[in-house]
């Protein structure tokens, strides 16, 4: 893995987002309520490591990863490049983050526009950015498709004319084209078969090593983050329960929460789980959260401190945060591997 150099280039600091729901007519009486996607998320991107962040469907991940580079704006909170908040960034500053937080779509084919060939695709935002003339430009996406794994020739086809591999490596182009600091990845390769995965996963480590580069990995898949990530943040019910560096997490997990999430997946060789967790019933309606822990509705070792106080996100271990009221070194342990059913 790519060892990090512990100097944050991007914090995100109290993320807050939420969505108005109308009623019938619309904006015409107002609100209705609002959808809690993202609530009090804090992380730091060090330069140079991959921080991945994990959470089942509609856990507010990818809305994190959009609200980071401006394209949701946020309600609350800050999210600081270098040392400017985004919010208040000029036109010019603006301009320069974008060159320099690159984001790759879950689905590149909805990305790509169907009527360009793809030189044409990879080309407009060096034409946005004024880089070079039109040889240098040429040339320069020449030698991006061959970084990428593609040949110089795949410059004059369309989109349709790729499989779902190949796609995903014009995504990884058109992000790298602008030779960004941070690539914010939201379920690059979700879609893919496993053999393409590991290609993709492959040529993105390969990518970050030659080019520097700091990658924030959004995904569902708990296999998929453990091989890229240096730093874990799961995420449930739109805020992050735990975080800690990859093997920590894994050897001890210390959040009810993610011994679920990780007792679901096959034995890693080096988990300490004993106990099989099923977690039954549905998560929350972000439109009404539940008070105290998000997770208290479906944990078996929830009490009335639970469900009265929201535990903040707060260091267990060397590095290790958790938000939990019981959360210690072996204190979910079992004594010997049983099956805990959770009703939801």
């Amino acid at each position: 893995m790519t060892q990090s150099t512990d100097q944050a280039i991007l914090r995100v600091q109290s993320l807050h987002k939420r969505f108005p729901v109308y009623g019938s007519f619309g904006k015409l009486f107002g609100t209705k309520a609002h959808v809690n996607a993202v609530t009090d998320v804090s992380f730091e991107l060090s330069e140079g490591e991959t921080y991945g962040l994990v959470g089942e469907s509609g856990s507010g991940k990818s809305t994190t990863g959009r609200t980071i580079l401006g394209l949701t704006p946020a309600t609350e909170g800050q999210v600081l490049y270098g040392d400017r908040e985004l919010n208040a960034m000029t036109k010019d500053e603006l301009k320069k983050f974008r060159k320099e937080v690159q984001l790759v779509f879950q689905d590149p084919y909805s990305s790509l526009n169907p009527r360009k060939r793809i030189g044409s695709i990879l080309e407009e935002p060096l034409i946005i950015h004024k880089l070079g003339n039109k040889e240098e430009r040429q040339e320069k996406v020449f030698q991006i498709l061959e970084t990428v794994g593609l040949r110089p020739e795949h410059a004059f086809r369309f989109p349709h004319e790729f499989s779902g591999g190949q796609r995903q490596r014009l995504g990884l182009a058109r992000a790298l084209i602008m030779n960004p600091k941070i690539i914010v990845c939201d379920e690059p390769v979700s879609a893919l078969d496993v053999s393409i995965q590991s290609q993709i996963l492959n040529l993105l480590k390969k990518l970050q090593q030659d080019m520097k580069l700091t990658l924030l990995f959004i995904t569902h898949d708990i296999s998929v983050v453990r091989y890229i990530s240096d730093r874990i943040g799961i995420m449930y019910l739109g805020k992050i329960v735990e975080e800690a560096p990859t093997d920590d997490l894994f050897r001890e997990p210390l959040h009810p929460y993610t011994r679920a999430l990780f007792s679901a997946v096959p034995d890693f060789g080096r988990s300490r789980l004993k106990e099989r967790i099923i977690l039954k019933g549905e998560i929350p309606s972000p439109l009404a959260l539940p008070s105290g822990c998000v997770f208290h509705t479906r944990c078996p070792w929830a009490t009335e401190l639970c469900r009265s106080e929201t535990p903040p996100l707060r260091e267990i271990m060397p590095h290790h945060k958790a938000a939990c009221h019981y959360a210690a070194p072996g204190y979910f342990n079992t004594e010997q591997p049983i099956e805990k059913e959770i009703e939801g």
